[in-house]
């Protein structure tokens, strides 16, 4: 018996990937995030199968679920929102899974960053602009940030950040990173992304928080940070592709 970490992706069916959607369709136990995983997307559990929604569930629910599979040789499908290493509260499950001594594995999926810049039809990091990406939190209600993971330290490097949880802290989030990024700084907040009603909204730092108030969005929303998010920059093309620029796979200079 195993259990079957499945990260569903953003929430696009079929963003799904061929393994996910294969475990989904063989596990006769499906518990999943209902909160954050459309239905849709295990709606390809075969058929009889016990198919969970675990959003109003403790950590003591779902551990007792999986035990009950466990009692009869059952494999499990628990799926979370886009990759499951990501923010996916499986650290605290694993923990009680080896210590029970249950086998499982962890079958990664779309970040929602990642299905953000799709959305947005951008690359989230350009040449001599930004070549890194932060993926952050605000703390909110939600367990503290570690000592040193602030927004006004990642700042310092001028990298894109992706920041999840955050809002209802773009107050916040304007005061830590103005003073680095700039008030014009380019600011996307991606609500929902991959389900049908998904709603992306551009702006500032200075003007963002206003516009997302007006949109009335409070939760389940990513926000991009970043020079990179610019219409348009003077950057160079990438050495990747360079004539002038020889690699082992293509080693002749072209006249």
């Amino acid at each position: 018996m195993t259990v079957y970490f499945i990260g569903a992706g953003p929430g696009d069916p079929e963003l799904l990937t061929l393994k996910a959607a294969r475990l989904i369709g063989e596990c006769p136990v499906c518990l999943y995030a209902g909160s954050l995983v459309p239905a849709e997307v295990v709606a390809c559990a075969p058929k009889g199968a016990l198919v969970m929604d675990t959003a109003p569930m403790t950590l003591d629910d779902t551990h007792g679920e999986i035990l009950k599979a466990h009692a009869k040789g059952q494999h499990v499908a628990r799926v979370h929102s886009g990759d499951p290493s990501l923010y996916g509260a499986i650290a605290e499950q694993i923990r009680r899974l080896k210590t029970d001594g249950i086998d499982y594995q962890i079958v990664p999926g779309v970040p929602a960053y990642a299905a953000a810049a799709a959305a947005l039809g951008t690359e989230l990091t350009v040449p001599e602009v930004a070549q890194s990406i932060i993926l952050t939190r605000m703390s909110m209600k939600s367990t503290g940030m570690p000592a040193g993971e602030t927004l006004e330290n990642f700042a310092r490097t001028g990298a894109t950040l992706a920041i999840h949880l955050g809002i209802r802290a773009l107050r916040e989030i304007e005061r830590q990173l103005a003073p680095h990024y700039g008030e014009d700084c380019p600011v996307a907040v991606i609500y929902r992304v991959g389900w049908p009603d998904q709603m992306i909204i551009r702006g500032t730092l200075m003007d963002v928080r206003e516009k997302v108030r007006e949109a009335k969005i409070t939760r389940t929303a990513l926000i991009l940070v970043g020079p990179a998010l610019a219409d348009s920059h003077g950057f160079p093309d990438s050495a990747l592709y360079d004539a002038a620029k020889p690699h082992v796979l293509r080693p002749r200079v072209k006249a």
